[in-house]
């Protein structure tokens, strides 16, 4: 027997989330059948759901192919500005990307991805881009690693027997029993370090961001290549600053407890 749907769950809105999540910088633009395909809606319901954000102006159709239009960044923008992350985060973090020259980030967990909520770029060119809004697998960054290794058992269970890990590079962590063992550390040490295992060239370190009753709710990183300094070393000199930040951030998320819970999974 099927689990019994809450009445109060709407689905016609599910789906619609669905089309419009569906477009990413590899699919740009797509044809219906390509929408349906993607996120699995038949035809007949993908047509529906396209016609009606075209209504709304946040889907714009150009022939047989449809693309998004900024009209959804409203929606990111709501966030930012009702939550005011840019005033409680970005100090911080703009202060810390100054004073390394690194690229630093905060970002939560989304599903088996981390989502970044903060960009602070560095003014280097590095392999991989990254924004607001960036996805990237929890098990192939180091603030996925700390977000996972702080998740109770049975999420991390979850997680590691969902299926395959997709390995990025030679150096991805890939093997379940492996990423358990590194997890294991990561709440040891309280942080992780990354070399190679998102892309080549990138070394990472990330910390913890706590709120007010002690739960993971974020992670921040230092970013940069490994052309400029060893693991090691950036391990060494940026740790105690991004533990000085994540400090100054879980203070700031004291004083605004609705930030710490729309954090919060």
């Amino acid at each position: 027997m099927g689990e019994e749907k809450d009445p109060e769950y709407l689905s016609t809105l599910e789906r619609g989330l669905r089309v419009l999540r569906a477009f990413d910088a590899s699919r740009p633009d797509m044809a219906l059948s390509d929408v349906a395909s993607v996120t699995g809606l038949s035809p007949a319901v993908a047509r529906r759901c396209l016609n009606t954000l075209v209504s709304l102006g946040y889907i714009r159709q150009d022939g047989r192919r449809f693309l998004l239009t900024p009209e959804v960044l409203a929606f990111g923008s709501a966030y930012l500005s009702s939550m005011n992350v840019e005033s409680v985060a970005v100090p911080p973090l703009q202060a810390l990307a100054e004073a390394t020259g690194d690229s630093v980030s905060l970002a939560v967990r989304s599903g088996r991805e981390i989502l970044y909520v903060v960009h602070v770029p560095s003014n280097r060119r590095i392999r991989l881009g990254a924004g607001v809004g960036t996805r990237f697998p929890l098990h192939a960054t180091s603030m996925g690693k700390v977000l996972l290794s702080y998740g109770a058992e049975a999420v991390i269970e979850e997680f590691l027997g969902h299926g395959p890990l997709a390995r990025l590079t030679e150096r991805t962590v890939t093997d379940p029993a492996a990423l358990r063992a590194r997890l294991t550390l990561v709440r040891e040490r309280q942080y992780d370090s990354a070399l190679d295992e998102l892309d080549y060239g990138i070394v990472s370190v990330a910390v913890p961001v706590r709120d007010g009753q002690g739960q993971v709710v974020a992670a921040i990183n230092c970013s940069t290549s490994t052309t400029r300094i060893s693991q090691d070393e950036l391990v060494r000199t940026r740790l105690p600053l991004l533990r000085d930040a994540a400090g100054r951030i879980e203070a700031e998320l004291r004083r605004t407890p609705m930030l710490a819970r729309s954090l919060a999974r």
